[in-house]
């Protein structure tokens, strides 16, 4: 007899079938559907899934842009039991063929993006495979071709739909399988059971304060742990998901109004994307309808959130701090409340001078503990316990690698985040860097992020990328990667009484006003015209920028 007490991503299901059956939950280009109608599309593809022979704890992979049909494979795959595994779209073929072997999907589902997929894996490249649907298409050359792909509607004809009470869990209750990017190195199957989406999505609904009357703009992708656990908070609470294929500023600002949008994620390129769109095509115009932005994927300049209130006056903005490895958001902070008159972020503050970047308090169903390093009293290794930490990495038995034994009697398991931190007396996260990415200068330890934090402050800065450089006396000199706010310059001879001007002793004046030890502050700054090289998860490619830099540097550093 099934355990009914078992939690289940699909349980968010009931809800949306009864308190929201005519009311609009799904918004995807022209197309618009009910709770009742988003539903029965979800029964009928579970049904079709189970007719075709799929089995508890199988693999599904879908390679597709952000649709609702997306969500409704998500959910689908889940009721039957079976393990969803999103591939990037940006992917290579390769790239997706590595991970397919990794995770031996049964089904490949692609959109028209990656339909050539579809095409190009042959059954002898994953042996695993067994069939191929296209999600939805309009091109009869690619679904006729030797009638060898199967469809969305073709699986829904004729089947017998399943009631909401019937459930199947695979091994161990997995049921997302969510890539992370890094940055070196292949990417790892994290797998993410339905209790840790479920405690993630609880925390999110009771710390940002998503509700039903949401509208919920997709900004992130759904093959990403943050589009992905921001997608099911939203599916739990019965808002209404409005659906772009892929970010893109200009139409994400035109959605924002037509559908009166009132909460969105993003990431500092995203946000930086929105302003400079704001600026050039609608003038500066406020969008008082959005009500609560969340960021992620690193820090909010001073500037950019600045500009991001003067956009969006009436939204409470919040940045999250997290892993795919804990299924999205560990920590979370108050940067600015509209009720309020400051928006400097919100935590007690206490006279002294604080080492890294504050990144709030633990959400309530997670435990944080900092593990401290042998020469210090207050710094150390960030570890993390509980309900939303993954099952395993895909391929390891599900055994978690980055484990360290617990110093309590208990001895339980705690999750390595690889970040080094310290937590201070108000229960505050500072975070400090990666455990493995700081740089030694002059025998001293320097982490990139503290530095970055610390430039970002500056109203002339909207990105920054801190690296060690090789040096004979140094070891490593810390050399600074600076991205400039527009309307601002740079000048090699510093000028203190033109504004809208940065120097390296402009930048270094900045780094010792913010009390940061002179051993921290970069030797040299190299003015950065593009964007960063970064990852598909927004994460910078910090060795593709010191290969630039290291090429380049007579020509891209100011001297000093």
């Amino acid at each position: 007899m099934a355990n009914y007490s078992r939690p289940h991503i699909c349980q968010c299901l009931t809800r949306l079938a009864s308190a929201k059956r005519n009311a609009v939950v799904t918004v995807y280009g022209h197309r618009r559907r009910t709770g009742g109608e988003f539903v029965d599309g979800v029964l009928s593809l579970a049904a079709g899934l189970i007719r075709l022979g799929l089995r508890n704890g199988d693999v599904v992979s879908i390679a597709a842009l952000n649709s609702d049909l997306f969500l409704e494979w998500l959910l689908a795959v889940a009721l039957v039991g079976g393990i969803v595994a999103p591939l990037n779209y940006r992917w290579s073929l390769k790239e997706a063929k590595m991970a397919m072997l990794l995770v031996e999907p049964v089904l490949l589902v692609t959109d028209e993006t990656c339909a050539s997929w579809c095409i190009d894996v042959r059954n002898g490249d994953v042996p695993s495979l067994k069939w191929r649907v296209l999600m939805e298409s309009t091109s009869t050359e690619i679904s006729n071709e030797n009638n060898q792909f199967l469809t969305t509607e073709m699986l829904k004809n004729h089947a017998l739909v399943p009631s909401l009470s019937t459930y199947a869990w695979a091994p161990n209750d997995a049921v997302v399988i969510c890539f992370t990017s890094g940055t070196t190195g292949s990417p790892k199957g994290v797998t993410i059971s339905h209790l840790a989406f479920i405690t993630q999505s609880l925390a999110k609904i009771a710390i940002v304060g998503y509700g039903e009357d949401d509208v919920y703009l997709h900004t992130s992708p759904l093959v990403h742990i943050g589009g992905l656990s921001s997608a099911m908070a939203m599916l739990m609470v019965g808002a209404c998901h409005v659906l772009l294929p892929k970010f893109d500023a200009e139409t994400a600002l035109q959605v924002m109004e037509k559908n009166r949008v009132t909460c969105f994620i993003a990431v500092p390129a995203m946000m930086a994307d929105l302003i400079c769109v704001n600026r050039t095509t609608k003038n500066g115009v406020q969008n008082r309808g959005v009500r609560k932005i969340l960021n992620g994927g690193g820090s909010l300049s001073s500037e950019l959130l600045k500009d991001a209130t003067n956009i969006f006056p009436s939204a409470k903005i919040l940045s999250a701090y997290g892993m795919t490895e804990a299924c999205s958001s560990l920590t979370f902070m108050t940067l600015y409340d509209p009720t309020l008159e400051s928006y400097k972020p919100i935590f007690p503050s206490v006279n002294r001078t604080k080492q890294g970047t504050s990144v709030g308090k633990p959400a309530p169903h997670i435990e944080l503990m900092v593990k401290l390093d042998e020469n210090s009293s207050k710094v150390g290794k960030i570890l993390t316990r509980g309900p939303h930490t993954m099952l395993g990495y895909w391929g390891h038995q599900l055994v978690q690698e980055n484990v360290a034994a617990s110093e309590s009697s208990s001895n339980e398991a705690w999750l390595d985040t690889g970040d080094i931190g310290t937590i201070d007396e108000f229960g505050n996260l500072w975070l400090i860097g990666r455990s493995n990415g700081g740089m030694k200068t002059g025998g001293e330890n320097v982490y990139p992020e503290e530095v970055e934090a610390i430039l970002l402050k500056h109203p002339g800065i909207v990105s920054v990328v801190v690296i060690g450089i090789i040096d004979v006396r140094l070891g490593e000199m810390v050399v600074a990667c600076v991205r400039l706010q527009e309307n601002w310059i740079w000048s090699d001879v510093e000028n203190r009484n033109r504004d809208f001007e940065l120097s390296s002793e402009t930048l270094k004046d900045h780094c010792r006003t913010q009390n940061l030890t002179g051993f921290k502050i970069p030797k040299r700054f190299v003015r950065w015209e593009k964007q960063f090289p970064m990852t598909t998860t927004g994460k910078v490619k910090r060795d593709e920028v010191k290969r630039q830099v290291m090429s380049h540097f007579q020509i891209l550093t100011s001297s000093l």
